[in-house]
């Protein structure tokens, strides 16, 4: 390839950056034109779940209603954000992220808006708190859970493929509605783990951990995707500090 005199490639036509007196400085990330920002919040605490008072359904899924301590996270989660510049608020179709969203929703003036495809994981046979009676016994199948990294080992519950298309369907239909906006994502901890899964190549079940109220943090641009914050709690100190 042909180059001038001094041996540089006579192709390269990018001229060089004026040098600032100081020299090139770090600066704080900020969102490029036609990013999304989008700040996924798992529901606050939700009822206890009881043998005897199984949790009503809504198209099959349990619909527990948040908590009294779920109640406070929403406010305090609310407090903590009020002062951003959100464009629009999701839920899903599970009353816990509608009670989740309240408090936000309210202080902006914002109505949130139902992304289904953002439900939680169906869990077939373990719907109605049946999950968390087999969690808290350590039952066989909950261990292969984690082992497979799998929701679907569970009898009767969605296949792992089904889920992932439609979180991630319900994700980027967001992502697409707001370019150079900031979104607040009310969802689940089985979506949440599941979408930071897609986002940042990582095992299935790496971000499984998330915290009720907890805040992640996701910039998706038109050529890339970062995860740029996850499981963020410092709002629900008060609460924490108080137990």
């Amino acid at each position: 390839m042909p180059t001038d005199s001094a041996g540089s490639n006579s192709s390269d036509t990018t001229p060089e950056p004026e040098i600032p007196p100081e020299g090139f400085r770090q600066h704080r990330f900020t969102a490029p034109p036609g990013a999304t920002t989008v700040l996924l919040v798992r529901h606050g605490e939700s009822a206890p779940a009881h043998p005897d008072r199984p949790f009503a359904l809504h198209n099959g899924h349990g619909d527990p209603p948040l908590d009294p301590v779920g109640v406070e996270q929403a406010e305090l989660l609310g407090e903590r954000l009020r002062t951003d510049d959100i464009s629009a608020i999701y839920v899903t179709s599970l009353q816990r992220t509608h009670q989740t969203a309240a408090p936000l929703a309210a202080a902006l003036g914002i109505i949130p808006v139902e992304e289904p495809e953002l439900r939680e994981v169906f869990l077939g046979d373990w719907e109605e708190g049946e999950f968390r009676r087999r969690a808290a016994m350590r039952d066989p199948i909950f261990e292969q859970i984690f082992a497979q990294e799998r929701w679907d080992v569970i009898p009767g519950a969605e296949p792992h493929d089904d889920f992932d298309a439609r979180t991630w369907r319900g994700f980027q239909r967001i992502v697409a509605a707001h370019p150079d906006e900031r979104v607040v994502v009310v969802s689940h901890g089985g979506v949440i783990g599941q979408l930071l899964h897609r986002v940042t190549g990582s095992r299935r079940f790496a971000f499984s951990g998330t915290d009720n109220a907890s805040i992640s943090e996701i910039v998706a641009e038109p050529n890339r995707i970062i995860l740029r914050r996850y499981n963020d709690v410092a709002h629900l100190l008060p609460l924490l500090q108080a137990r």
